[in-house]
């Protein structure tokens, strides 16, 4: 299985889960090195914030589940942590989180010239977002987003 598919089989799993608790996947990511395997979650909580004790609990309740289902066969880490305040900015929900604050988004192919831009998000839509940059409002498709972080002052 490509590790892609492996990915998203991972999800299927976790994300009811996690659903369950109004917990939401920020990112994960599955790393196989030296013999080792690691598997990292980033999560928060719809509304509010993540605290270290929910971490624990659902680090918990997600390796009983991985267990039960056995889709990893070798040994394994699993490690659920808080994205922290400058999370990954990725889907239309993340920017909305983002809404009349200060981001700081870098492109995989250049708008005007320009592959890094800075602007208040005034909005956010399936498939792009919308941000003020110095006067100019730009709408930034979500898939030209390579990173996208909000600038914390």
């Amino acid at each position: 299985m490509e590790l892609n598919d492996f990915g998203e089989e991972l999800k299927k799993v976790i994300i009811p889960a996690l659903e369950e608790e109004n917990i939401e996947l920020v990112e994960l990511n599955f790393v196989r090195r030296h013999g080792s395997v690691s598997l990292r979650l980033l999560i928060d909580i719809r509304e509010g914030g993540i605290c270290i004790g929910d971490c624990a609990r659902i680090n918990s309740k997600l390796g009983n589940i991985l267990d039960t289902h056995n889709l990893i066969e070798e040994r394994y880490v699993l490690e659920v942590s808080s994205p922290g305040l400058d999370r990954p900015l990725k889907t239309k929900n993340d920017f909305l989180r983002c809404l009349n604050k200060e981001v700081k988004i870098f492109l995989k192919e250049p708008i005007n010239g320009k592959i890094e831009f800075q602007g208040a998000v005034t909005g956010a839509q399936e498939d792009c977002v919308v941000i003020d940059s110095a006067g100019q409002v730009l709408r930034i498709a979500l898939t030209n987003i390579t990173k996208g972080k909000q600038v914390l002052k």
